[in-house]
């Protein structure tokens, strides 16, 4: 369950999307990546957190789409990898 149970349906299910959306980009991995602490004011207060957020998706779909196909280049080219034979 992501909200309390306490809070008895007594919130916003946008503004709910909307924190775990901002939790989501303070979490990145790097750390040059995560919004600056007036960035996450103003996108508490309502102010770019759209925009970020369909900035951070743009660039993890790129990322995704990056990593399959070095996945799948790699995979392949271990498939055509012919093994050395060393005759002494």
């Amino acid at each position: 369950m992501l909200v309390d149970p306490e809070l008895l349906d007594n919130y916003i299910d946008i503004e709910v999307e909307r924190l775990v959306q901002l939790a989501l980009l303070c979490a990145q991995e790097s750390p040059r990546k995560r919004p600056k602490m007036s960035e996450v004011v103003r996108m508490l207060e309502g102010d770019g957190l759209v925009e970020k957020w369909e900035e951070w998706q743009a660039g993890e779909v790129v990322r995704h789409e990056v990593e399959r196909i070095h996945r799948k280049t790699m995979f392949e080219h271990d498939l055509f990898v012919i093994p050395k034979i060393f005759v002494l």
